[in-house]
């Protein structure tokens, strides 16, 4: 734990929070493990993780009358589902998403999370944002960089998390990260190929930390 000098005594800061919300419908993917790697080097750092398994959770994707934006009214009340997992997210400085990319974009049940949950007057709207320092997205590719990059997909898909969804909600320290070949097609030594893939989840883990 980091700690301060104050008039001569040491003081501890209070611990990062960080929630880390991910989708697959496996816990045996590579998403899953990626997720394990970045929640190991967050509790190896000190911090404190709260784990957000959409699938396993089960949550709600779908938006109903309930949960459906007054454009007119930033103080509506929402459902308990939303005002339960609003709450969680608030309460930490950074977030994490982890998902594969389907279609070059989130999976359904994350991006109905987000519909859901990142509500107007509740995460923007209002003259409210939300109240997070960093948005750490971690998105597997099962194509390659070259793929992505010849059709202007990363350039596309980095532009909607950092800026349509995190910077909309007040977020300036948003990064999105592609790991690029998840599928491993062309892959000789695959062992190898899918190592460097929880090494980046560390790395990404603590540069976050930063």
């Amino acid at each position: 734990m980091i700690k301060v000098v104050d008039m001569g005594l040491e003081v501890p800061l209070p611990k990062v929070r960080v929630q880390v919300i991910w989708a697959h419908p496996r816990v045996d993917s590579l998403t899953a493990a990626v997720v394990s790697e970045v929640v190991e080097e967050l509790v190896r750092a000190g911090t404190e993780v709260d784990q957000l398994d959409l699938y396993r959770e089960g949550f709600d994707a779908s938006l109903r009358e309930a949960d459906e934006p007054d454009w007119n009214n930033p103080d509506k009340p929402y459902s308990r589902e939303v005002i339960f997992h609003a709450n969680r997210t608030m309460a930490a400085d950074i977030v994490f998403f982890v998902f594969p990319i389907w279609w070059f974009s989130l999976p359904a049940i994350m991006k109905g999370y987000i519909d859901r949950v990142w509500n107007h007057g509740l995460f923007y709207g209002g003259g409210r944002k939300a109240n997070l320092e960093k948005i750490r997205w971690i998105g597997l590719a099962g194509e390659s960089r070259e793929f992505f990059a010849r059709r202007d997909y990363d350039r596309m898909i980095r532009h909607h998390l950092n800026i349509g969804i995190a910077g909309f909600c007040g977020v300036n320290d948003s990064r999105a990260e592609l790991l690029y070949n998840a599928l491993g097609d062309g892959v000789e030594d695959a062992p190898s190929h899918y190592a460097r893939f929880r090494n980046r989840a560390r790395e990404i883990a603590r540069s976050a930390l930063n």
